[in-house]
């Protein structure tokens, strides 16, 4: 019996405020972020207005969907954020941020990015191997842009870094508009928390 898919009504995208090198990457930002607000789910996401941030955002502005934006008052502070956003908290630290936009959140979706997007992808993956969420968690692989990092988390798993089967878990797809159906269709970790 296929998994019953769970219902997605806010997904948090991580994502920096640089376009990358290539203009894919800005183009399956704002596929995704048309994607999410067709579906009517909320996009939850850093509050920038720059690079892939003021990417997916817009998309999804655009297209009628709800931008729900968390930034630190520093950054608000350098006018990053952005003004046109469904609603915005401003909070005082990154791990506030974190936190926050990790609460709001019922999935979890990393675009290509920096050291930034990397903390906050690598953080969540180490709340769900401690059994803190059971929310699942995709890369969009644009242009193979974490083919090495997949790769790198194999190696972590054959050494026995990671348990619980956690990288089995990580769904990575190439494609804006699959990748929200392949984390809906992620099963629960029979060891995960029970939400609520």
């Amino acid at each position: 019996m296929p998994p019953i898919p769970r219902p997605i009504s806010r997904l948090c995208v991580f994502c920096g405020a640089s376009n990358g090198a290539h203009e894919d990457y800005p183009h399956a930002a704002r596929q995704l972020g048309a994607e999410m607000a067709r579906r009517r789910i909320t996009l939850i996401y850093g509050g920038g207005r720059a690079g892939l941030m003021g990417a997916v955002a817009d998309a999804c502005l655009e297209e009628g969907g709800q931008v729900v934006g968390v930034i630190t008052r520093l950054l608000q502070n350098r006018e990053l954020e952005h003004k046109g956003v469904t609603s915005l908290h401003v909070v005082e630290t990154m791990h506030e941020r974190k936190m926050m936009m990790a609460n709001l959140a019922d999935a979890f979706i990393a675009l290509p990015g920096g050291l930034g997007t990397l903390d906050e992808m690598f953080e969540i993956l180490a709340w769900a191997q401690l059994g803190i969420h059971s929310k699942p968690v995709g890369l969009l692989n644009t242009r193979g842009y974490y083919d090495s990092l997949m790769a790198f988390l194999d190696h972590v798993e054959v050494e026995s870094f990671l348990r619980l089967n956690l990288r089995a878990t990580i769904v990575n797809s190439a494609d804006p508009q699959r990748i929200i159906d392949a984390l809906a269709a992620v099963e629960p970790r029979r060891d995960a928390p029970r939400p609520g």
